[in-house]
């Protein structure tokens, strides 16, 4: 549990984790290398330590997770409406990992399994994540995107954001913000499938559904901190 603590405030070396567990450099280690095995921590591209997906695949197991709980039938009727996969995104470190999903039951599909870890630099569900964070981490994540400045803040404006071949050549998304207390954004709805039925202007299409979704998440986080 204290290695699982340390990292819920973001990647650690190990270096950092002994400074941030007070355990002997050994046990860290030997700890963090028993969760990575059973896929509790996972490695980003620096190598450092971070929360890893299996966490995401329990809290939907168990129904301890409140924004699973309340996002699970959301992306349902999303799919419903739209004909197209659905999927939520939560920020984990350098990379945005599928915490839930409902899945075009059949022909040509965008399919993201609950745990995938896909890149911040492309796609619209990253770009949603990274829009309302502070300055300096839009300009770090900016670096190797495949988006802009100009971008994001088009995203804050609108509050939605479409991406067609960012993330996966052929595929196009539209994304919108799920808000926590405070105002927060605390992950990214989705409705992903082929440029062929989503068009290079998928935003046009499906813009007020996500947003819709997006609000009805928000508001029950909202209903239940009340």
């Amino acid at each position: 549990m204290w290695v699982l603590d340390a990292l819920e405030s973001g990647p650690a070396s190990l270096a950092q984790l002994v400074r941030l567990t007070g355990l002997a450099r050994p046990t860290a280690h030997r700890l963090a290398v028993a969760l990575e095995r059973h896929r509790m921590v996972t490695r980003d591209a620096q190598g450092r330590f971070v929360l890893g997906p299996r966490l995401g695949e329990l809290s939907i197991a168990t129904g301890d997770d409140r924004l699973l709980a309340i996002a699970q039938p959301v992306l349902v009727q999303l799919r419903d409406l739209t004909g197209e996969s659905t999927q939520l995104y939560r920020r984990k470190g350098d990379v945005r990992v599928c915490v839930a999903a409902a899945e075009r039951a059949s022909g040509l599909r965008d399919t993201v399994p609950v745990g995938s870890e896909l890149p911040m630099t492309a796609g619209s569900a990253a770009q949603i994540l990274l829009a309302w964070e502070d300055a300096d981490l839009i300009r770090a994540g900016l670096q190797s995107a495949h988006f802009s400045a100009t971008t994001l803040a088009q995203v804050r404006r609108r509050r939605w954001a479409q991406s067609v071949g960012e993330r996966e050549q052929g595929v196009a998304s539209t994304s919108a913000a799920v808000n926590g207390p405070g105002g927060r954004v605390v992950a990214a709805v989705s409705v992903s499938g082929p440029i062929e039925r989503l068009t290079r202007s998928p935003g046009r299409l499906h813009a007020q559904a996500v947003l819709s979704a997006a609000e009805r998440i928000s508001e029950g986080l909202r209903a239940q901190e009340n």
